[in-house]
């Protein structure tokens, strides 16, 4: 087993009110700290979804377990073939290379904590996504970019009976 020691010197502080918000409702991504300012450690963000919203379609990491804590509300979270329900106060790890997604439940708000580690540099992912909503690139545009974030697509048909079962509305792929 090795043992990655991530390599910074500093403590990491963020104020809310200075972090950067990408997006908003229905999905608002709270930047908070990448990789670079934790030595690789991790990456973190906090996502607030609203009523059933998406936060991620299905996808895998291959080099990073992701985190995902509820802060309030309640989410479902695909992990391989299984969805889960997860609630204020809940935690749920996904290891890397398994399949895995997340939303609000329908009818339900969700406030997440989300962390990777190690680290992978997310902000520009995040800020790619936010020019993907705008329609300054396109949607196809993420298959160019998911070597370089660690970040892989797939399809999941235990998700997509989610879906068929009335879990809302237009969905925003992310």
């Amino acid at each position: 087993m090795s043992l990655f020691v991530p390599k910074f010197d500093q403590t990491v502080i963020v104020r809310d009110a200075e972090a950067e918000v990408v997006g908003r409702a229905p999905t608002a991504v709270k930047l908070l700290a990448d990789s670079s300012a934790t030595g690789g450690a991790l990456s973190t963000q906090r996502v607030t979804l609203t009523d059933g919203a998406d936060g991620a379609r299905p996808h895998w990491h291959d080099n990073s377990a992701e985190m995902f804590f509820v802060l309030d509300g309640a989410a479902e979270l695909l992990s391989g073939e299984d969805v889960v329900t997860a609630e204020r106060g809940d935690l749920v790890i996904v290891p890397p290379g398994r399949p895995h997604a997340f939303a609000a439940v329908p009818g339900t708000d969700a406030d997440l904590l989300i962390v990777i580690t190690p680290g992978v540099e997310r902000f520009e992912y995040f800020r790619h996504l936010q020019r993907v909503a705008l329609g300054e690139v396109t949607p196809e545009s993420l298959l160019e970019v998911q070597e370089l974030y660690d970040n892989h697509f797939l399809r999941s048909q235990a998700w997509e009976r989610r879906n068929q079962r009335g879990a809302g509305a237009a969905r925003t792929p992310r």
